[in-house]
């Protein structure tokens, strides 16, 4: 729910946000399969990522995942080590430069393809597994954002991410 549009807190959500890069693409070519690494893909309008599993899922609102790589660094913190490979963690997408919950509720061009936020990415119970001990709670508030395609197009490694409403 927004608030007021002539609240000052609406003018701050309104306010300006620094564009990201797309720092890593993974496809999930089913569950539990090893993420594939990938430096270009195609994004299809309401159905997501070419070769992804979750492409055409009935819900249509996880047709792509995203989490920031600041927030990889954070997670790496919390379980104390050096890094965390963004493929332990299975989201799609690795934008660096952007903090994804300022795109919450609106639409964002990444490449040649418009998106629209559609949620938050809470981790789910597998995390322990992959990740260890606490793994769970060290994604928590962590683990970025969900979106819906819109517009399709090809997306490749170091393409913009810019906020558009």
């Amino acid at each position: 729910m927004r608030p007021p549009a002539d609240s000052p807190l609406a003018r701050l959500l309104d306010g300006p946000v620094a564009p990201g890069r797309l720092a890593w693409i993974g496809l999930r070519p089913e569950r539990r399969a090893p993420v594939q690494v990938v430096e270009v893909a195609m994004l299809e309008p309401g159905r997501g990522l070419v070769g992804d599993r979750w492409r055409g899922a009935t819900t249509g609102a996880r047709q792509v995942t995203l989490i920031a790589a600041e927030h990889l660094a954070a997670i790496a913190g919390f379980l104390g080590r050096e890094a965390v490979p963004p493929e332990l963690l299975r989201r799609n997408l690795v934008i660096r430069g952007v903090n994804l919950l300022a795109l919450k509720g609106r639409r964002f061009r990444l490449g040649g393809a418009l998106l629209e936020h559609s949620g938050e990415c809470h981790p789910c119970s597998r995390m322990e597994e992959v990740l260890g001990p606490g793994g769970y709670n060290a994604v928590r508030g962590h683990g970025g954002i969900t979106a819906r395609v819109l517009e399709g197009g090809a997306i490749r490694l170091g393409d913009g991410l810019v906020r558009v409403d």
